[in-house]
């Protein structure tokens, strides 16, 4: 793909990731008068808490807990944050600690032990602030005994590889978990407790976003052992795993907090950032550069690849017949793809997407593709994304690469790495989902 071509769907993505840097998102909704601290449409009197704690986990979480302690001042007792590897942020009041994503590692088991042993201190006279965003499951791992990490990284990967959805996953990690599934709401009770939420799922399901720590849990055993069989992981799942799911299902060990439950009355939840507010970002900024915006939706699931097929579909009716918005256009969508490993390839869901596109655009050069993921960090790579156009395969070809081949093997980062065609954009701090960006010329 060109460079000025790149730079055009660059700046939309980016557009995009702005609107949602946690930082401002937090500071937008949060505002200290005096001694009340406005959240939402709740207000909270100071002086009637002797401490007040943050506390989170996730890839934003950084950015979130800097805007607190900035709001907060000399008002906060202190807090303690785990990020991802490479996320974190010199603060002064507040402990970061960094772990593994998207697979939990030892670093993050020690983090989550630390936490929790000075969140289960806390009185009535405590408010607890609570900074949640995408990746916080993985980030937080507080196995439920008698589990050990090394069983819920390989519960993780199983879940990963074979394609289940975010929901699906979180479930799991809900019920294999101490803090999570609305768990950490019980733990810190009878304190005061605020959470805000930057989403990174369909829909901005409280109780999906990091496992819903504060958040009453409708997903129960039983709906586990249906994921498990679903996908057919009864017999490759860790059998302590499946034995803890079978109890539980069989009412031998307590389920997590469900609506209604009173552990949940002094707790308020509330999403400060999503993925519709940066497509709409995204879209105000392709407006400015001379297309006509068109947001498809913010819910995209599925396949990649299946979606790319879709989602090009569109640009070539649009070259086509004009519709269903006339070129020059940019459509955009958001939302999580997945990726049914196959190969033993290097890769993530945005650069297998545009891989899938590259294919189906062959023979459409007015049609240009970007896939990114908003916190920089597309699966286990360096990449957050990938660009792919009609002239994709072939750049390939020059190299002797077969994108089929590298399609089939899931080994999309070394395809687009080999013809320069990666979004390599660091570490962005903040994380609601990918932004599929679709340009069509005239």
């Amino acid at each position: 793909m060109d460079e000025k071509t790149k730079e055009t769907l660059r700046e939309i993505f980016m557009a995009g990731v702005r609107a949602v840097d946690p930082e401002e998102a937090v500071k937008r909704h949060i505002e200290l008068s005096g001694n009340e601290l406005r959240v939402g449409g709740c207000s909270y009197q100071l002086e009637r808490f002797k401490r007040i704690f943050v506390t989170g986990f996730g890839k934003g979480t950084a950015p979130m807990a800097k805007a607190l302690e900035q709001i907060l001042g000399d008002r906060l007792t202190g807090g303690w944050i785990t990020v991802k590897y490479g996320h974190g942020l010199p603060l002064k009041k507040i402990r970061v600690m960094e772990a593994g994503h998207p697979v939990p590692d030892q670093a993050g088991l020690e983090a989550a032990r630390y936490i929790l042993e000075r969140l289960k201190v806390c009185t009535e006279q405590d408010l607890v602030l609570c900074a949640f965003s995408g990746g916080g499951s993985a980030l937080f791992p507080a196995p439920r005994p008698p589990l050990l990490l090394g069983e819920k990284q390989v519960t993780t990967r199983l879940l990963l590889e074979c394609g289940a959805s975010i929901f699906e996953l979180n479930s799991l990690r809900k019920h294999m978990s101490l803090a999570k599934g609305g768990q950490l709401a019980r733990i810190v009770c009878p304190a005061r407790v605020v959470s805000l939420f930057l989403s990174d799922v369909v829909g901005d399901s409280l109780d999906v976003i990091a496992s819903g720590p504060t958040v009453a849990d409708p997903s129960t055993f039983a709906d586990c052992i249906r994921i498990v069989e679903k996908y057919g992981l009864s017999e490759k799942l860790p059998p302590s795993v499946l034995k803890l799911l079978q109890s539980g299902a069989s009412g031998l060990i307590e389920e997590t907090p469900k609506p209604g439950d009173a552990v949940f009355e002094r707790v308020q939840n509330l999403v400060v950032g999503s993925n519709r507010a940066a497509l709409l970002a995204s879209a105000h900024k392709a407006s400015e550069l001379g297309y006509a915006p068109l947001i498809l939706s913010s819910f995209v699931q599925g396949e990649a690849r299946e979606i790319a097929q879709a989602f090009t579909a569109i640009g070539k009716e649009i070259v086509f017949s004009g519709h269903p918005v006339s070129a020059p256009a940019c459509v955009l969508a958001g939302g999580e793809t997945t990726v049914t490993i196959r190969g033993e390839g290097k890769g993530g869901r945005n650069q297998e997407f545009a891989l899938a596109a590259a294919l189906s655009l062959e023979g459409w050069p007015k049609i240009s593709v970007l896939s990114a993921g908003t916190d920089g960090s597309d699966g286990p790579t360096d990449a957050a994304g990938a660009f792919a156009d009609s002239n994709t395969c072939r750049n390939g070809a020059l190299r002797g690469l077969n994108p089929f081949d590298h399609l089939s093997r899931n080994d999309s980062y070394n395809f687009f790495e080999a013809i320069g065609d990666l979004l390599i954009s660091g570490p962005t701090r903040t994380n609601v989902m990918d932004v599929l960006c679709m340009i069509v010329e005239t």
